[in-house]
C-alpha cells in the first residue's frame, strides 16, 4: 500500500478554526487526522505540503518511521507548528491502520482497559459573565450529568492581578462551589496568563475551595517555575497543554513540574500521547490530555483513554457550534459525565468533505486579554454529542 495524495481543510467552528487531512492510498483506502492550532493554522497547513513529497508513495502503515523520519529531517525539529503537522498526518495513518485490519485503534494499541472515561466540561459558562451568572450555569451544567467543571476567572488580567481582579476571581469561585457544593470537582484554568507573585497570590487564595487543580497558572516561557510555584502554593497545579514531544515532557516530570500533566493528541499526535502518559505513570503524575477542539481530535484522544491505565480526566467542550454535526459522522456517546469509548475501525469517524467547504476558515482573536473568554460559543450552540438513553442504561 502507497500514500498517493494528501489534502487539507481548515474549517471555521466560531472561536478557531479546525485544520483537517487526508491521506488516500492506492488501496482505496483513506484516513482522516486533525491537526488543529491555536491561531497558525495556515503555518500547520504549509508544513503539512511541505512534508508531502516525502510522504508519497511510502507506506501509511510504516506509522513509526513515517514519524521518525519526518521529525529527524525537519532539521529545525520540535515546536506546535511540526508536532502538530505531523500529529494530524499520524493520527491518518492510524486511521488507515484500523480499517485495513479492521480494528479500532486502540485494539491496535494494546487493547482496552476500560469502556468509558470520566469528563470533565468546558464551555458550560457561556455567556456568563458575573458569579451569579457562573452559579446559575454551574448548576444547570451538573443537572446535565457533569461532575467536574473547568473555567477562568480572571477576565482580561494579564501578568499582574490587582486586589479588585482577584477578589472578583475569587467570589466567582465561591459562588460556583456555593451553588454545587461537593457535586462537582472545579479546575480553574490560568491560561498562561501570570508571573510568578500574581500566580502565588492566586494560588493561595484558591486554596480555601477545594479545586481539583490551577491550570497553567505561569507564562508559558515560565515553565522552569512551575516546579516553585508547585511547592509554595496549597493546591495542585496542572500544565502541558504546550509540551509538543517526549522531550519536554521529561523535563516537566523530571523537575515535578505540576501534579497533572495535560498534553494536546493535536500537537503531540497518539504515538508520543501513548509515551507521555507511560512517563507520566512513572512519575505518580495524573495525566489528563488537554482536548478543546474537533471531532477527530477528541476521538484520538478517546483511543488513547482506553488503552491507558493511568488516564484520568477527559477535557470536554459542554457546547459547540450548531454546525458541527454537518462536518463528521461522529457518534459519540456520553453517560452521567462519561464519556463512552468508539467501537467503528480506525478512529471510527468520517468527515463530510462538502460540508467543511461550507464554512471557510476565518480570523479569530485570541481572547484571553480582551475580557471575553467567556464568549467562546455563539448563540444556538448545542450538545454536540448524543447522550445514552435510559433503555441502554439499563439494558
Amino acid at each position: 500500500m502507497k500514500i498517493t495524495a494528501i489534502k487539507t481543510w481548515l474549517c471555521d467552528v466560531y472561536r478557531a478554526n479546525l485544520a483537517f487531512v487526508k491521506i488516500e492510498t492506492d488501496a482505496g483506502v483513506y484516513g482522516y487526522g486533525e491537526a488543529t492550532i491555536e491561531f497558525h493554522d495556515r503555518a500547520v497547513m504549509g508544513c503539512i505540503e511541505d512534508l508531502t513529497p516525502e510522504l508519497l508513495g511510502r507506506d501509511p502503515l510504516d506509522i513509526e518511521a513515517l514519524w521518525h523520519d519526518a521529525y529527524r529531517d525537519a532539521y529545525w525539529r520540535g515546536g506546535p507548528v511540526l508536532t502538530s503537522a505531523l500529529a494530524g498526518l499520524e493520527m491518518a495513518c492510524w486511521d488507515i491502520k484500523g480499517k485495513v485490519l479492521q480494528q479500532p485503534v486502540w485494539q491496535l494499541l494494546g487493547g482496552k482497559c476500560r469502556d468509558r472515561v470520566r469528563c470533565y466540561a468546558n464551555a458550560w459558562f457561556v455567556p456568563a459573565k458575573t458569579p451569579a451568572e457562573f452559579a446559575t450555569k454551574a448548576v444547570e451544567a451538573v443537572a446535565h450529568g457533569w461532575k467536574a467543571l473547568k473555567w477562568d476567572p480572571f477576565g482580561s488580567s494579564y501578568r499582574d492581578i490587582s486586589r479588585g481582579e482577584l477578589r472578583d476571581a475569587v467570589r466567582c469561585v465561591a459562588a460556583v462551589r456555593e451553588a454545587v457544593g461537593d457535586t462537582a470537582d472545579l479546575l480553574i484554568e490560568g491560561h498562561g496568563r501570570f508571573n510568578v507573585p500574581s500566580a502565588l497570590r492566586i494560588g493561595q487564595a484558591l486554596a480555601d475551595f477545594g479545586i481539583l487543580w490551577f491550570e497553567e497558572p505561569l507564562f508559558p516561557e515560565l515553565n522552569a517555575a512551575l516546579p516553585e510555584l508547585k511547592q509554595r502554593v496549597p493546591v495542585p497545579i496542572a500544565a502541558g497543554e504546550r509540551i509538543f514531544t517526549r522531550y519536554q515532557a521529561r523535563e516537566f516530570l523530571d523537575k515535578r513540574g505540576g501534579d497533572f500533566i495535560q498534553p494536546d493528541i493535536s500537537h503531540v499526535g497518539i504515538k508520543e500521547m501513548r509515551l507521555i502518559g507511560g512517563m507520566a505513570d512513572a512519575a505518580g503524575v495524573g495525566f489528563c490530555p488537554h482536548n478543546p477542539a474537533g471531532p477527530i481530535t477528541n476521538l484520538a484522544t478517546l483511543h488513547v483513554a482506553a488503552c491507558t491505565p493511568n488516564f484520568f480526566l477527559l477535557e470536554t467542550m459542554a457546547t459547540d457550534v450548531s454546525w458541527r454535526s454537518e462536518l463528521s459522522d461522529e457518534a459519540i456517546r456520553v453517560e452521567d459525565g462519561q464519556m463512552l469509548i468508539p467501537t467503528r475501525p480506525g478512529l471510527g469517524v468520517e468527515l463530510n468533505e462538502a460540508a467543511l467547504a461550507k464554512y471557510p476558515p476565518k480570523h479569530h482573536h485570541l481572547r484571553h486579554y480582551r475580557g471575553d473568554l467567556t464568549a467562546i460559543r455563539p448563540s444556538g450552540a448545542q450538545e454536540w454529542f448524543h447522550r445514552q438513553p435510559a433503555t441502554e442504561r439499563q439494558s
